[in-house]
């Protein structure tokens, strides 16, 4: 501020301004800025307030320069306004787009421009950048003067190199490898397909979202005490790359140890409480568990009408055999009722959708965990980018409002798919889906794939909540085309699948369905020369099959009690009749068991595959009713490589057969290379057959193997996780085989989506 009109030392004197004289304004009226300063004409002012009234103009962000200079009565204010801004320029950024960096940007074209606002626009393009792991990106703001004190503001941008992570390690972990860790963090080491992968780019928030993981992680494993003490971060020699260190301790691992129920509640009964319980005296600690077994007994509570019911787990710790003792608690809870839900941010989904994820209605009594499950169900409906779910003051004390606020992204996406295997060759598919369909959860998609020896269209639909209630619906519409690559015809089916699905349990489904298909055998070539089998059911034509089936599955994956093993059960049967050509009975059951153990470097697995076909119908059946298996069942052999063969007329026809049962027992395991380049190894062990030939023509056919022997087969698997997709080779070999099974000592498998 310069008083120029008056000697330095008569800057602590008193003034009084008669006139306040404004220049250099452009944009901003003189009444404006004189109102801004807060100083009265006639009134006594001193030269404190004198130099707040400076104070408040440069505050208000306006202008360059401002100057005040006392004249006798008049105040005369020199003023330089900010320029505005013409225009927003990007230079040097190839990584990251103009329209990203437009919306995260404060300045704007045509508002005024501030060096401050310019560079906290930089800082925050930096920042972009090094979410990206280009830590090393600079951005400097410069302006380009126009004419009527206008401004181009660009940004000169510096992308820099991605800055890697060349080794994680752990200092303080015994009871996991490095390797096993690894995995379980988001941040990657460096490989060598790190030009797709970008897991390995050091990024700060992934980093301290790795430390969370990690205690999870080990908490779910009975760890209590487990803490990251720290996470250090350090450039190499060459300093073109970062170390990262996790220096952790674990502690002691902890059991349950006695698992008690009391009840603080006058007519509430403990045992019943106690009975609703799955985890057991021995078992690893889980916080999941005791929180799984809290909503369990609170929704027996909400079912026994006990309104307002809390359950508090008060844990005993024993140092001495390492256990915990869990005494769940049935007390009473505050009498808080929800007051209403109330929605916002959701422009394209229905309020409904959102509203059904809720367990809890209006006037219900509020549920502190049931809110936050709800908020969970909401997050993993994946409809949205961001979801918020928060409860406050109603209008009185004993009622709150949950505000739900959500923040919708794009649901839809087009998908393009290669595939390929030994036995399908190169296959390419294509799908359009849609998961939140006009806004109502639904689930719309068109898949159209193609294989070197197969095509299929298909049309599905989904409808999550039927009526409103936790019952899926599922409508498939397709056509497919097969040629048989070991047998002398093709297949053209047309099929109709509606079906219904719901929760028997916490662990396990029922789905009912129908399934409506018209299927043709068709020759291949007029010249073609098929077995006496194959050629009598070409002879048949097209035939329809009208079925009723049933699938039951149990899953202890979803919920299990041990994070590490996990059994799936899946049985169903299909009965047509119901109008059609066809009527059969078919049945099917799978059974696969898993679990990892030392130190969870190994992985274990079993499985178990049957199916049974009955005929009931007149006539006979056909090869497409039957079951023919390949590689992806049994291992070691060629598609419909082991079963009943038609030898008939100088052909080789598989026929497929009325039963089949396939073992499988397998091994993963680490190879001991380095861990980016995704390699892992493995065993297995087959065991299988297919066989009876009841209810099929085999007049004229020169058959063999209805009533084959169990095949077996060994071999090994190298497994590659790689940018593109999972890789997995197989290398088997027949231990025992029939002299007529066609035999494949080597299967490549891909699958990959971009």
């Amino acid at each position: 501020m310069t008083f120029s009109a008056l000697p330095q030392d008569a800057q602590a004197q008193d003034y009084r301004f008669n006139t306040v004289q404004v220049d250099g304004n452009q944009r901003i009226e003189t009444s404006t800025i004189v109102a801004r300063m807060g100083i009265e004409r006639g009134k006594t002012i001193s030269a404190g307030g004198l130099n707040d009234a400076y104070q408040r103009l440069l505050d208000s962000g306006v202008f360059e320069t401002v100057e005040l200079i006392p004249q006798g009565n008049t105040l005369v204010v020199k003023v330089v306004e900010h320029p505005t801004i013409n225009r927003i320029n990007f230079e040097g950024n190839r990584r990251v787009k103009d329209e990203t960096l437009e919306g995260a940007i404060g300045s704007q074209s045509r508002r005024v421009f501030t060096p401050e606002q310019a560079e906290r626009d930089a800082a925050t393009i930096a920042e972009i950048y090094s979410t990206q792991g280009r830590v090393a990106a600079t951005v400097v703001p410069r302006i380009i003067r126009r004419s009527d004190n206008r401004v181009d503001l660009v940004f000169e941008i510096s992308e820099g190199d991605t800055i890697e992570i060349e080794r994680v390690s752990f200092v303080g972990n015994r009871a996991f490898s490095d390797r096993r860790l690894r995995r379980v963090l988001e941040t990657k080491q460096a490989g060598i397909l790190r030009t797709f992968i970008r897991s390995d780019t050091f990024i700060a928030d992934r980093i301290e979202f790795d430390k969370q993981v990690l205690r999870d992680f080990y908490l779910s494993r009975g760890h209590v005490d487990f803490r990251v003490n720290s996470a250090n971060v350090e450039f190499t020699r060459e300093r073109d790359a970062f170390f990262l260190v996790m220096d952790v301790t674990e502690g002691q691992q902890f059991s349950f140890g006695k698992i008690t129920t009391v009840s603080e509640i006058p007519g509430v009964a403990a045992p019943a409480y106690q009975e609703v319980l799955k985890i057991k005296p021995g078992v690893v600690y889980s916080p999941s568990l005791v929180e799984n077994s809290i909503a369990r007994m609170e929704r027996l509570g909400l079912k026994n009408g006990v309104d307002f019911l809390r359950v508090e787990p008060r844990i005993t710790r024993n140092d001495r055999d390492q256990t915990l003792d869990i005494e769940f608690a049935l007390v009473k809870g505050p009498r808080i009722f929800v007051e209403r839900i109330d929605i916002e941010g959701n422009t394209t989904t229905l309020d409904r959708v959102i509203r059904r994820q809720f367990r809890t209605v209006e006037g219900d009594p509020f549920n502190p965990r049931e809110i936050r499950e709800s908020a969970e169900r909401i997050r993993a409906l994946g409809f949205f980018a961001d979801a918020n779910v928060e409860t406050r003051e109603g209008s009185t004390p004993a009622q709150v409002i949950v505000d739900v606020d959500v923040e919708e992204k794009p649901t839809g996406s087009l998908s393009f798919g290669g595939s390929y295997s030994v036995s399908d060759g190169f296959g390419v598919a294509i799908g359009l889906t849609e998961d939140n369909w006009l806004g109502r959860g639904q689930r719309l998609g068109l898949t159209l794939s193609t294989a070197q020896d197969a095509e299929q269209y298909v049309l599905s639909f989904t409808e999550p909540q039927l009526l409103g209630r936790d019952l899926r619906f599922d409508i498939d519409l397709g056509v497919a085309n097969t040629n048989s690559s070991f047998a002398s015809y093709d297949t053209e089916r047309a099929f109709f699948a509606p079906g219904l699905t719901f929760r028997l349990g916490e662990l396990s489904t029922l789905q009912l369905r129908y399934r409506w298909e018209a299927s043709e055998m068709v020759q291949r070539t007029a010249t073609t020369v098929s077995g006496a089998v194959i050629a009598s059911e070409i002879a048949q034509g097209k035939k329809s099959s009208s079925a009723l089936g049933l699938t039951y599955t149990y899953d202890s994956r979803i919920g299990g009690l041990n994070p590490n093993a996990g059994v799936l059960f899946e049985v169903g049967v299909d009965a047509a009749g119901l109008g059609g050509d066809n009527e059969y009975i078919k049945t099917s059951a799978k059974a696969i068991a898993q679990t990892r153990v030392w130190h969870e470097e190994i992985t274990l697995r079993a499985s178990l595959d049957v199916g049974a076909f009955s005929w009931q119908g007149s006539g006979f059946s056909r090869a497409v009713d039957r079951f023919v298996i390949g590689p992806n069942t049994f291992r070691g052999f060629e598609p419909a490589g082991v079963g009943p063969r038609d030898l008939s007329n100088g052909v080789d026809d598989a026929i497929g057969g009325n039963y089949y049962a396939v073992a499988r027992f397998e091994a993963e395991f680490p190879l001991g290379l380095p861990e980016e380049l995704g390699l892992r190894g493995g065993v297995f062990y087959d065991v299988g057959n297919v066989w009876d030939l009841s209810d099929v023509n085999t007049a004229g056919g020169t058959i063999v193997g209805a009533d084959g022997s169990f095949r077996h087969v060994i071999g090994f698997s190298l497994l590659w996780t790689t940018a593109f997709g999972p890789l997995r080779f197989n290398f088997s070999k027949a231990l025992k085989k029939e002299t007529f099974d066609k035999e494949q000592s080597f299967d490549l498998t891909i699958q990959a989506r971009f």
